[in-house]
C-alpha cells in the first residue's frame, strides 16, 4: 500500500494554473490532479502562507474522497495565499474568480474550504461572473446532461446546498436558519464515530470526546455527536479551550455552537491556549475529533492520549497529523496501529456526497433524505473495510487500499 501511496503522490498533476493578483500581493492556484471521468472537483480556501505544495496535496486528497463520495471525477483544490481577514478579501475572491472562469465553466467544480463561505461567497460571487454554479464545471465534463436536464439538476444543486434546515434534530436552532452547507460535514464527522461502533460494536454513548476546533466542522459534529449520547468533555481551540470532566450537556454544546464567532469558540471562562494544551491530552478521553488546520497532531499528543484509553480518531480536518507525507506519514502510521482512525476522506466527505447526491439525478429535497444519503454514503464505506478488516486498528490503512484500487491502473497494482 505504501508503494502504491508512493505512486500516487509522486504522479505529476495535469493542471496547475497560477495567479498572481494586479492589485494586492495575493497569489493563487489551482491544481488538478487528474481529469478522472472528464472533470475535477475541490474546493477554494484562503490563509497567510498557503502555497503550491499544500493545494498540491489537497487535490490528491479530494481524488481519493471522490472514490467515497462520488462522482467518480479527478480531485482539484484552490488556494489563495492572502490575509483572510484583510479588508481586500472580497475583492481579491472577485478577480480571482473572474480569472478562473473557464475552468469553472468547463471541467472545475469548486465550493467552500478554509476562510472561504460557500453561500457567502463562492456562489454569489461565481453567479456574478456568469456561472450557474461553482460546480457547473462537473456538469460539463463529467455528467455531459441535455440542457433541459442541466437546467433541473443545477436548480435543485443550488437550492439543496442553501437549504434552510427544517428539522429540529438536524438544527442547534431551526430559528436561526443553518443550512446544508453549515452542518453536513460535521454530521458526516458524527456518523463514522456512530457507525464505527455500530459496525465494530460498543456503545457511543457515554463515550468521552475531544474536540480539536470549533469551526462548522467541529462544532457540528460535536452537536451530534451529543445528541446521540456522547460526553464531549474538552474543546480545544486556537484561542484557548474548555474543559468539563463530567461532560458538557447537550444544551451547553448547542449553546457554544450558536454563540460561536466564526470559526472561533466563544465563552467568558476560556481557558488560555497553553494551559489547555497542557491539559487537554490527558483527560483519559475514548474519542479525538482533530477538526482544526491540517498537520497539527503530534506523535506526543496521540501517546498522551493512548495512556488514557484513546478507542478512536474520526479525522475532521484535512491531513489532520504533523507530517510531511501527504498520505500515511509516520505519525499518522503510527496512530492507524495503536488505535481505529477513520481518515478524513471518510470522515468529512459530507459537502462532497451532497454536491454528487444533488447532480446525480432527481433528488428527494428533505431533510431526513439528504442527510440519511450522507450517513449511508459512510456506513457503505465502512461496511467495506469491516468486511477486509474487523479488526481495530489499521483502519486507514484498509481504506487507502481501497480507493487507490479505483484510481490507479490494474497493472500498478498487480506489479506492486
Amino acid at each position: 500500500m505504501k508503494e502504491l501511496l508512493k505512486q500516487f503522490e509522486a504522479k505529476r498533476p495535469e493542471v496547475v494554473i497560477e495567479w498572481h493578483d494586479a492589485e494586492t500581493d495575493a497569489e493563487g492556484w489551482i491544481v488538478i490532479n487528474s481529469l478522472r471521468g472528464g472533470a475535477a472537483g475541490g474546493g477554494t480556501r484562503m490563509r497567510k502562507g498557503l502555497n503550491r505544495n499544500e493545494v498540491e496535496s489537497l487535490a490528491k486528497t479530494m481524488e481519493i474522497k471522490f472514490s467515497i463520495s462520488g462522482p467518480p471525477i479527478g480531485g482539484a483544490k484552490s488556494g489563495i495565499n492572502f490575509d483572510p481577514s484583510d479588508p481586500r478579501k472580497h475583492e481579491v475572491l472577485q478577480r480571482w474568480f473572474a480569472a478562473v472562469k473557464p475552468l469553472l465553466k468547463h471541467y472545475y467544480g469548486t465550493g467552500g474550504d478554509l476562510n472561504v463561505d460557500e453561500i457567502h461567497e463562492v456562489i454569489p460571487i461565481t453567479e456574478i461572473n456568469g456561472l450557474w454554479h461553482p460546480q457547473e464545471g462537473v456538469f460539463n465534463g463529467h455528467f455531459q446532461p441535455n440542457q433541459a436536464d442541466k437546467i433541473n439538476r443545477i436548480g435543485q444543486l443550488r437550492l439543496g446546498v442553501i437549504k434552510v434546515i427544517e428539522e429540529s434534530i438536524y438544527s442547534p436552532d431551526p430559528k436561526r436558519k443553518y443550512s446544508i452547507a453549515d452542518m453536513i460535514t460535521g454530521f458526516g464527522v458524527a456518523q463514522s464515530v456512530l457507525q464505527y461502533y455500530n459496525i465494530w460494536g460498543g456503545d457511543l454513548a457515554g463515550k468521552k470526546v475531544t474536540i480539536q476546533g470549533w469551526g462548522n466542522v467541529g462544532a457540528a459534529a460535536a452537536f451530534y455527536l451529543a445528541s446521540y449520547g456522547a460526553q464531549i468533555v474538552a474543546i480545544i481551540d486556537k484561542e484557548g479551550g474548555l474543559i468539563n470532566e463530567m461532560g458538557f450537556t447537550k444544551e451547553d454544546i448547542t449553546e457554544l455552537f450558536i454563540h460561536k464567532k466564526g470559526n472561533t469558540l466563544i465563552h467568558p471562562d476560556l481557558i488560555p491556549f497553553e494551559e489547555m494544551d497542557n491539559k487537554v491530552w490527558d483527560l483519559g478521553t475514548q474519542i479525538f475529533i482533530p477538526a482544526a488546520a491540517s498537520r497539527l497532531v503530534t506523535r506526543e499528543q496521540i501517546d498522551r492520549m493512548l495512556t488514557g484509553g484513546l478507542e478512536l480518531i474520526s479525522c475532521g480536518a484535512n491531513v489532520p497529523f504533523a507530517d510531511k507525507e501527504i498520505f500515511y506519514g509516520p505519525i499518522s502510521e503510527y496512530a492507524d496501529r495503536q488505535a481505529a482512525v477513520i481518515p478524513d476522506f471518510i470522515a468529512n466527505c459530507g459537502m462532497a456526497r451532497v454536491f454528487a447526491y444533488f447532480m446525480e439525478g432527481k433528488a428527494d429535497m428533505s431533510d431526513e433524505a439528504i442527510f440519511n444519503d450522507t450517513a449511508k454514503t459512510i456506513r457503505k464505506a465502512l461496511l467495506r473495510i469491516h468486511d477486509q478488516n474487523p479488526g481495530k486498528t489499521l483502519l486507514t490503512k484498509t481504506a487507502f487500499e481501497n480507493s487507490l484500487a479505483q484510481l490507479l491502473p490494474s497493472e500498478q497494482i498487480a506489479v506492486i
